[in-house]
């Protein structure tokens, strides 16, 4: 493995910058990052200081800042050091100011101002955190996502995911031998997806749950028959209700999600349909 010093300038909290970086690196398997955060650059004389701790431990640096005057002070710098640097968004910024005939506002951190969006993402958050596992069951109509799937089907980080795009999820779990809430069967218009996973996954999480929660692995919890059971009854519901199922088997929080967005659009368009034609 090689080691390389990369530095990570934003003008903002960085969370793009981690994202466009760890999304990259990923494709350089042999390289091992030691990555150093400089978030919150807003001035040249900031940048200047910042310069001097970059000195200490050379390496690429990589960065978002939308204001020229602090972006030189840094391009300058690297090319003077003949550090190796990317400017992650200015060529994009450059260009969707050249198609769209407008002059960029060059103010950092705009999206994360707290606008209406942000604060319909908080209270999503906040739905979503109450109404996990099954917790409240009395205000699901006014869910914008419903997941529903036996344990260990990542319906937890999956609705934490979504509710961080700004929909509220509620998640539902199915017991064996209990029926579902009678509101969620009343929930008939709402969009409702059902999580499924294969046997052999299911027993693997479920036995490394127990594992390290310190408990007995002889239960019915992990009995491979049962869990087969279990996932025949989940989607035999899922048939019976008409949900669509996203199987989680070999898919990240984050596809699935995707999966369960592109659903989501879907089921709105065809609804919106059905109420024109009314």
């Amino acid at each position: 493995m090689s080691k390389v010093h990369l530095h990570l300038v934003s003008d903002s909290t960085g969370d793009t910058l981690e994202q466009v970086a760890k999304a990259s690196l990923v494709q350089f398997p042999k390289i091992e990052p030691i990555k150093h955060y400089w978030p919150m650059i807003r001035t040249a004389r900031h940048m200047e200081r910042l310069i001097a701790e970059i000195e200490e431990n050379p390496g690429i640096v990589m960065f978002t800042l939308v204001d020229h005057e602090i972006e030189k002070v840094l391009v300058d710098a690297c090319k003077s050091h003949k550090w190796p640097y990317i400017s992650v968004l200015q060529g994009i910024i450059r260009e969707l100011g050249h198609h769209l005939g407008q002059t960029p506002t060059e103010r950092p951190g705009l999206q994360h101002q707290m606008d209406d969006v942000y604060f319909e993402r908080i209270d999503a958050i906040q739905y979503t955190l109450a109404h996990d596992d099954g917790q409240i069951t009395e205000n699901l109509r006014d869910a914008d996502i419903i997941l529903v799937g036996v344990s260990r089907t990542s319906k937890t980080p999956t609705c934490i995911y979504l509710a961080n795009r700004g929909y509220k999820a509620a998640n539902i779990p199915i017991v064996p031998g209990l029926p579902i809430p009678s509101e969620l069967e009343q929930c008939k218009d709402k969009f409702i997806v059902g999580l499924v996973n294969s046997v052999d996954r299911l027993v693997q999480i479920r036995k490394n749950r127990l594992l390290m929660l310190q408990e007995d692995k002889t239960t019915d919890y992990v009995d491979e028959e049962l869990v087969k059971e279990e996932v025949k009854e989940a989607r035999r519901l899922f048939s019976k209700m008409g949900w669509p199922t996203v199987d989680v088997t070999r898919r990240s929080i984050e596809e699935t999600s995707v999966a369960i967005i592109n659903l989501k659009n879907k089921f709105d368009e065809e609804k919106a349909a059905c109420q024109k034609k009314k």
